[in-house]
């Protein structure tokens, strides 16, 4: 199939033949080189494949685009649109043909050298951002070897023709859009781990894109390595051993135990979820109820906020009002320098590249350093690593030193807190004050009337639902047992209206 879409795309660079017209295109203050529109392309497939409908041309060109063999110029995503779409062939040394299996090592050069280049058209999408993070994190011991890598590749690319390198740093972006697609779009590169049982392919090898010794690429911890084209060896079926016993060390979950958890995890934020259980307050998007956006602003928490705080420490530190309730009961055991020390990282890592230094300097000094007024409890291990990583200081320097705080934070400090009084207090308080309060006009009409229907009844065995005026002038339901009467006036008041009044004027 492959080399039936290259015959196409062939046919399509070909001037001589009719191919599409490929030209080079003035922008507002610059020039876009070989490029051609998705009307084009659409129109050749249709004139020369013998293609009636559009949709399937356009279908067809969207095929293509997937492989890699044509790309926008412009996006990520790699499909084929009718249109103004500026589209642009891919290098033959991409093609999908030459069996590409690049590695995690040649995509963390390849954003890496993205970074290095103060361009806005190589600036990292989000995903590519986290990418890069999640790659740093784990070849943390070869990055430097990594970081030369991609020095070098851009060294070489600076003393390329400038319209050149643009070409080339777009076919290369392609490439590694159809080997680490966009989060949601399909993996064309991925094939069915049956078909790979069944299928030996001895020319599909892992092989660098730039150029990488085999020694200093990393083997994944998932896949067996792929079959070499050589004779196997001792050594080589050595290896496969020691990787085979390595697979079997893994810990591994049943299934039942995963559904378990998933189902505990699902039953405890049950009432978070929307979709499940109706948002109290409603949705301000969807109804005319404003209050969310007030409790949002309102420094008091509510009851399910105060109430999921309980359920790891990690949700007190995604809940702004949670930390600065965290950080004060850390104050009263004066030990909120663990705190402070964490959200200090946890900022370093958003500080823009050229005051990374400056801030982890700062950082160092103040909770760190012999002498350092707000000095943490680090373990040698972790302090020695920190120490080192400083001399040569990065977004993640202090990685373990984090990681340390925040286990020691999470085991001690934080079960703790859920014990105290200023937390349980809280709770209490907010469980004190029952539902959520009235504040559109049906509903407060709505108990109103049902309160007044129950004036001079006699039933003192019933519970009913009145309302009392909160703390902020807002009417809530109140429950009140045995008090059924409601007179609008001081006097002639029914037994069960003193009862009501003396509870309304005592709450």
């Amino acid at each position: 199939m492959l080399f039936q879409i290259e015959d196409i795309i062939t046919k399509m660079q070909d001037d001589k033949t009719g191919g599409v017209p490929i030209r080079t295109v003035k922008s507002f203050l610059s020039k876009i080189p070989s490029v051609v529109t998705g009307t084009d392309i659409v129109q050749w497939l249709m004139k020369n494949l013998s293609i009636e409908d559009p949709v399937e041309a356009i279908h067809l060109g969207s095929l293509i685009a997937a492989q890699g063999y044509i790309f926008p110029i412009s996006d990520h995503v790699l499909t084929m649109k009718d249109d103004g779409t500026f589209y642009r062939f891919q290098a033959p040394y991409f093609w999908p043909s030459n069996c590409w299996e690049p590695e995690n090592t040649d995509y963390a050069i390849y954003l890496c050298k993205r970074t290095m280049q103060n361009k806005a058209r190589l600036e990292l999408a989000d995903y590519e951002a986290e990418n890069l993070a999640r790659l740093q994190r784990a070849f943390a011991r070869k990055w430097e070897f990594i970081f030369m890598q991609a020095e070098a590749q851009v060294k070489i690319d600076r003393k390329k023709d400038k319209t050149e390198r643009k070409i080339l740093d777009s076919q290369e972006r392609a490439f590694w859009d159809v080997h680490r697609p966009v989060p949601g779009c399909v993996n064309t590169t991925e094939m069915d781990i049956r078909k790979c049982r069944r299928l030996k392919n001895p020319q599909r090898v892992k092989k660098s894109v730039y150029g990488v010794t085999e020694e200093s690429q990393s083997q994944s911890p998932v896949h067996i390595p792929s079959q070499p084209i050589r004779k196997t060896t001792k050594e080589d079926i050595r290896k496969q051993i020691t990787f085979l016993n390595a697979q079997i060390d893994r810990h591994c979950l049943k299934m039942s135990k995963v559904a378990e958890s998933l189902i505990a995890y699902t039953e405890q934020y049950v009432e978070y979820d929307p979709l499940i259980t109706p948002a109290e307050p409603s949705n301000p998007w969807i109804s005319d109820d404003v209050t969310l956006w007030d409790t949002e602003m309102s420094k008091e928490p509510s009851q399910q906020r105060v109430k999921r705080w309980g359920f790891s420490f990690d949700e007190v530190l995604k809940d702004q009002v949670g930390r600065d309730q965290f950080l004060r009961f850390l104050e009263s055991e004066f030990s909120s320098e663990n705190l402070r020390f964490w959200l200090a990282v946890q900022d370093l890592k958003k500080q823009p590249l050229q005051d990374v230094a400056k801030r982890v300097e700062e950082i160092w000094q103040e909770f760190l350093a012999p002498g350092a007024p707000s000095a943490i409890n680090l373990d040698s291990h972790s302090y020695e690593i920190t120490s080192q990583n400083v001399k040569d200081g990065g977004r993640y320097t202090f990685e373990d030193a984090q990681e340390h705080i925040y286990k020691l934070m999470k085991s001690d400090s934080y079960a703790r807190f859920l014990r105290s009084n200023a937390y349980q207090d809280l709770l209490l308080a907010k469980k004190k004050r029952g539902p959520h309060a009235y504040t559109h006009t049906s509903c407060l009409r709505a108990c109103v009337k049902k309160a007044q229907s129950q004036v001079n009844q006699q039933d003192d065995k019933c519970l009913e639902l009145h309302l009392r005026k909160g703390d902020q002038g807002e009417y809530q339901p109140c429950v009140c047992l045995g008090i059924q009467g409601w007179s609008k006036s001081s006097k002639g008041k029914s037994l069960a209206g003193k009862r009501l009044t003396g509870l309304m004027q005592s709450s």
